[in-house]
């Protein structure tokens, strides 16, 4: 009997033989000789295969055998630095589970529309194996973390009655006919309840917004992460922000360095991640923007994607933008006591171009003036009285952000759309597979 091991553990064997499961990626050779790539979700290594290595039967099944096709395969592992993941595995015995012929995605180019629509099979190719290994070290990295400076996971709920920043751009749901429902687009202001319970929480899971956008930043399905921290103010949560993402980025440089590598990624882009973040007021980012001669930047607006490339093309780490007009914000975000027209908040614009990963606040603790906002914003009241008892019964100042971890995948894998980012992503006109 041999061991059973995976591609990303044939360190761990080298000179012994050992078995492999999984499935053909790619073939090449002829005669009396094939160089087979076997992956099994770990990696992919190539495998040597000689007639008189293995028998007559063995040799004409795997030279049969079409991409995909599973198998095991049985060999010893050799140190080569020549070869992808630096071993090679020259074969002694082979089993086809499957024999595969006409696999459809095929090693050429595809377009987008062709790939997105088999999705379920893409994700098989190097290209989206490698990013979704990243998006899970990320996710990792963000929950270790949390757990190790005191936080507690309390997940906020998929329905809400009512929106967090209006209903513009929501799902509505029929909710047992009895009334709508709506899929959340924030677990935020849940967060901020949990928070008084338990002083630092985090939350983390999928948010909806039926925004009718098809750029490159946009998916309709996307994943959130939520800290709010009970007696922190926006200092504080820009710095714990800071922190994670150097946290986060350290994380997959040592992790997935051989998936970045996959990706030809930059990884100077991330080597200098090392904190002390640029931070400008918004008023500041403003006067840069009305001076750019590439800028359509209008003096009050919320900053767009073409304004936030030109922000982040000054820089090589993430920039932090503080204090924008309360007119373009939330209704939770707090006043800033030195100038009421602008409110206590932050936009994490990550380099190259990828716009806001992250976008936090203080939260207005003051029952009447949250009650006032509510009202500007013409929101139902009935429906924030739960809201409102954050600040009746013990409130305090408090503080928090969200991150978008599809926007931060793309960010750190170097990608050009955040679709690729997302296992089966969702968007205007694509719900399938």
């Amino acid at each position: 009997m041999t061991t059973v091991t995976t591609i990303d553990r044939l360190g761990d064997h080298t000179g012994q033989t050992v078995t492999l499961r999984g499935w053909q990626h790619n073939r090449t050779g002829k005669g009396k000789m094939m160089f087979l790539t076997m992956r099994d979700g770990t990696g992919f290594v190539q495998c040597v295969v000689k007639k008189g290595n293995v028998d007559d039967a063995t040799f004409e099944a795997l030279s049969g055998a079409g991409q995909e096709s599973s198998m095991t395969l049985t060999g010893e592992v050799k140190a080569d630095d020549r070869a992808p993941g630096g071993f090679e595995i020259v074969a002694s015995a082979a089993e086809v589970l499957q024999s595969v012929q006409d696999y459809p995605i095929t090693p050429k180019e595809h377009g987008a529309d062709f790939l997105l629509s088999r999705r379920h099979l893409w994700l098989r190719s190097k290209r989206p194996w490698a990013v979704m290994r990243i998006r899970d070290a990320v996710i990792t990295a963000i929950r270790n973390f949390y757990d190790e400076r005191g936080f507690v996971c309390i997940d906020s709920p998929m329905f809400t009655p009512a929106a967090c920043e209006g209903t513009s751009n929501l799902f509505a749901v029929d909710y047992f006919g009895e009334e709508s429902a709506y899929l959340t687009q924030s677990g935020q202001l849940y967060a901020e309840a949990s928070a008084a319970a338990f002083g630092k929480v985090y939350c983390f899971g999928p948010t909806f917004r039926a925004e009718k956008s098809k750029t490159r930043r946009h998916l309709t399905e996307f994943w959130m992460l939520e800290p709010e921290v009970a007696f922190a103010d926006l200092d504080e949560v820009m710095q714990l922000a800071e922190d994670m993402i150097v946290y986060v980025v350290g994380q997959v440089l040592e992790r997935r360095k051989p998936e970045l590598e996959a990706l030809d990624r930059d990884l100077s882009k991330l080597t200098c991640i090392q904190g002390n973040f640029p931070r400008i007021t918004y008023k500041e980012a403003s006067k840069i923007l009305l001076e750019h001669p590439d800028s359509e930047f209008v003096a009050g607006d919320d900053f767009g994607a073409p304004d936030e490339t030109i922000l982040s093309a000054m820089h090589d780490q993430p920039v932090l933008i503080t204090n924008y007009p309360k007119s373009v914000k939330a209704f939770y975000m707090k006043e800033d006591p030195e100038d009421p027209s602008q409110v206590l908040c932050v936009d994490m614009i990550a380099p190259e171009g990828v716009g806001e990963i992250i976008g936090g606040s203080q939260r207005e603790e003051n029952m009447d003036k949250l009650q006032e906002a509510i009202d500007h914003h013409e929101l139902p009241m009935d429906e924030f009285q739960w809201y409102l008892d954050l600040r009746r019964f013990g409130s305090v100042p408090h503080s928090g952000f969200g991150l978008g971890l599809e926007r931060t995948v793309g960010w750190i894998c170097g990608l050009e759309h955040v679709r690729e980012t997302a296992p089966y992503p969702r968007m205007m006109g694509r719900i399938r597979p």
